[in-house]
């Protein structure tokens, strides 16, 4: 059910944000009582009946095949990412998962990747945007205020989108923060289609949206994200202005390996450089016993 009435959610957000003139269908004046197409309107350009149309988006009708949600994302024009979300949601099951999931883990091979890549900041997130993993770079970057081993207890660990939305050092490390909460409420969105039955992240997602309004429109909105590469300007407490590009890669395991790089010679790999031999050291010093 939760999955349907995702689906509807979905296909009237985005039939609202499309207009007539976008769509090519003739208005003949007069006022409008809708944003953008009407039902009727979208199905026509669908090549559906308006009433089977009405029921995807009341919930009610299960069974939509692959050539009528090709047809619904030709006519709303999704992109690739709101495609594949589209599919997900109806092909999703319609049991409610019944128990609670296993905590994720992080295997050898990406904990070796994760260690080879040294210097290079760098993040492994859950489907749910858990940290379950980082390197010193990594750490230092992201989420210096924090215990470095809190990744290690999955009681514990730090939720991207937590730290996004309802943590201060991490909206001020953002210098447009307003693009990277975009990009943390469209990643959960895409995986709240990929997986909605999970109840960790439904209770993620209600969590967030009672503590913080911001995610609660943002949510609202239906936008979707799948990975890609984003650059932004960040400002560190320790090492002032840099600018990173953070790449997400997909492992097997449904996880995703963030990985911030800056540009060769510029100023800001040499802060990140800064940054790195600060935390190491500091690192250091604290390992050392005390004199006496």
């Amino acid at each position: 059910m939760q999955a349907r009435r995702q689906l509807g959610e979905f296909l009237r957000s985005r039939r609202s944000r499309l207009s007539p003139q976008e769509a090519g269908v003739p208005t003949y004046g007069g006022r409008r009582r809708v944003p953008g197409l009407r039902r009727e309107e979208l199905a026509l350009l669908a090549g559906v009946s308006a009433s089977y149309y009405a029921r995807l988006e009341q919930g009610q009708a299960t069974n939509a095949s692959p050539e009528v949600l090709d047809a619904l994302s030709r006519a709303l024009r999704l992109d690739a990412a709101e495609r594949r979300h589209l599919s997900g949601l109806a092909a999703a099951p319609r049991r409610p998962a019944v128990r609670r999931p296993p905590p994720e883990r992080v295997d050898a091979a990406v904990h070796d990747l994760v260690a080879a890549l040294g210097d290079v900041p760098v993040l492994v997130l859950g489907r749910r945007l858990d940290v379950l993993a980082w390197n010193t770079a990594g750490h230092a970057l992201f989420a210096g205020h924090l215990e470095p081993d809190m990744v290690n207890r999955p009681d514990r660990r730090p939720n991207m989108a937590r730290l996004v939305f309802l943590d201060a050092h991490t909206r001020e490390l953002y210098v447009d923060w307003q693009a990277k909460a975009r990009a943390v409420v469209a990643t959960l969105r895409m995986a709240s289609g990929q997986h909605p039955t999970d109840p960790l992240l439904a209770a993620l997602v209600g969590e967030l949206a009672v503590g913080s309004a911001e995610f609660a429109a943002r949510w609202a909105d239906h936008r979707v994200k799948a990975g890609g590469t984003a650059t932004y300007a960040m400002r560190h407490p320790l090492v002032g202005t840099l600018t990173v590009t953070q790449q997400n890669l997909r492992t097997e395991d449904d996880q995703t390996v963030v990985v911030a790089t800056t540009a060769p010679g510029s100023p800001s790999q040499a802060a990140m450089t800064l940054l790195v031999h600060a935390t190491v050291t500091g690192r250091a010093i604290a390992r050392q016993p005390l004199p006496g």
